[in-house]
C-alpha cells in the first residue's frame, strides 16, 4: 500500500472502531487509541469482555454492529486468524476501511474486504503512520 492511499484513508477518517481493545495501559492497543482520542478522531472500543464498562471516556461494545452510529474505519487488534471474521463484520456493517495492525497479515480477509469496496491497510499502525506523514492533527 502507497503512501498516498494510507494518507487518503487516515485523512477520510473521522470514526474508528478499535477491535481488540485493552483496558491495560501497557497494551498498544490502549495506547492507540488513547493516541488517535488525542489527534481528534472518535475511537469506539470493542471488546466482548469489556463490553458496557467505559474505556478512555468511550462505551466499549461487544461487536461492530452494536455500535450506534457509522463506522469509517475498523481497526484490527486481533490476531491474524481473527481478521477474517473481522473483515466480515466490517463489510457487514458498511465500514469504509479495514486496518489491520503490525503483525495482523491476513491476505484472505484483505481480499474479501477489498472486494466488498472497502480500503484496506494491512501490518501497519496509525499511530506510527500518522506522524510519519505529516497528519498530526489538534
Amino acid at each position: 500500500m502507497d503512501d498516498k492511499t494510507i494518507a487518503g484513508v487516515l485523512t477520510a477518517t473521522h470514526h474508528i472502531a478499535l477491535v481488540g481493545a485493552s483496558d491495560r495501559p501497557d497494551r498498544a492497543s490502549h495506547q492507540v487509541m488513547a493516541y488517535l482520542l488525542d489527534r481528534g478522531y472518535k475511537v469506539t472500543p470493542v471488546s466482548p469482555k469489556l463490553a458496557g464498562q467505559t474505556l478512555l471516556g468511550q462505551k466499549v461494545y461487544a461487536k461492530l454492529e452494536e455500535i450506534p452510529e457509522p463506522v469509517d474505519m475498523v481497526d484490527v487488534f486481533r490476531n491474524s486468524e481473527a481478521a477474517w471474521g473481522v473483515a466480515q463484520e466490517a463489510i457487514a456493517i458498511g465500514a469504509k476501511s479495514l486496518w489491520l495492525q503490525l503483525g495482523v497479515i491476513n491476505e484472505q480477509a484483505a481480499v474479501l474486504a477489498a472486494d466488498a469496496g472497502l480500503q484496506v491497510v494491512m501490518d501497519r499502525c496509525p499511530k506510527i503512520e500518522i506522524p510519519r506523514l505529516g497528519l498530526e492533527r489538534r
